[in-house]
């Protein structure tokens, strides 16, 4: 049987390097837009539509979806809320479709599908039910970090990492930065709050008073939901 192929990228900037016309591309943006996503689907949400900008955000106010917009780690100002994963309550999001723009996460996802065989997205929250999925597809597997504004960051290659050291031991064949996306997982596995304490990101969310966020963001395995899209819209599997 051929090996797949497992690749990390750490980032969208990176991504026209790579050939994912075979993969499933798992979307990762820790802090904290696929985290959410992850949530509100577990939460009953019917759909969120990702979009490129503030802008194409506000096109959708007439349709009675909620709207949320993120920006340097802050709500932008005028909109429901941003992409705390507290926004994302089974009471505020069930039965709704949000329409969603971040800084990272949702520039991930609008690259990643114009070529992807499939985009799935991930999170700690979901980690061991898109494992146990990706293990099931005959495809390659292709891990995209968001990073930050195209950069790379740590906890976003932490997860992937995370992912790494579930399929390692599977019929992959692994590209040297899933590698070493999985050296650095094993060194922070044991206390992933105290690692990720260290990031840039994290001491940006810190400065907005939000440390409750970045704790829930490493939360393992709590929701069972893998969010995929489908057309424009990633809804429950």
């Amino acid at each position: 049987m051929q090996k797949r192929k497992l690749e990390v990228c750490y980032t969208p900037a990176l991504l026209p390097l790579y050939d994912i016309k075979n993969a499933i591309v798992v979307v990762i943006d820790i802090f904290r837009a696929t985290t959410s996503i992850c949530y509100g689907i577990e939460n009953g949400a019917l759909g969120i539509i990702p979009v490129a900008n503030v802008e194409e955000c506000i096109s959708f106010e007439k349709e009675g979806y909620l709207l949320a917009a993120e920006r340097d780690g802050k709500v932008v100002a005028g909109f429901d809320f941003g992409n705390s994963p507290f926004a994302y309550t089974e009471d505020k999001v069930n039965g709704k479709t949000i329409v969603l723009t971040t800084t990272n996460g949702t520039h991930a996802i609008d690259e990643s599908k114009k070529s992807a065989y499939q985009v799935i997205i991930g999170s700690f929250l979901n980690l061991d039910a898109v494992c146990a999925y990706l293990k099931n597809q005959d495809k390659d597997v292709f891990l995209l970090c968001a990073g930050w504004k195209n950069k790379f960051n740590l906890e976003d290659t932490l997860f992937a990492g995370a992912v790494v050291d579930q399929l390692k031991k599977h019929n992959y064949f692994l590209d040297d930065a899933s590698i070493a996306a999985d050296d650095l997982y094993q060194v922070a596995k044991k206390d992933l709050e105290a690692y990720t304490a260290k990031t840039s990101h994290s001491e940006r969310l810190k400065n907005l008073g939000i440390e409750e966020d970045i704790k829930f963001c490493l939360n393992l395995n709590t929701v069972k939901s893998i969010p995929i899209l489908k057309g424009d819209k990633l809804v429950k599997m």
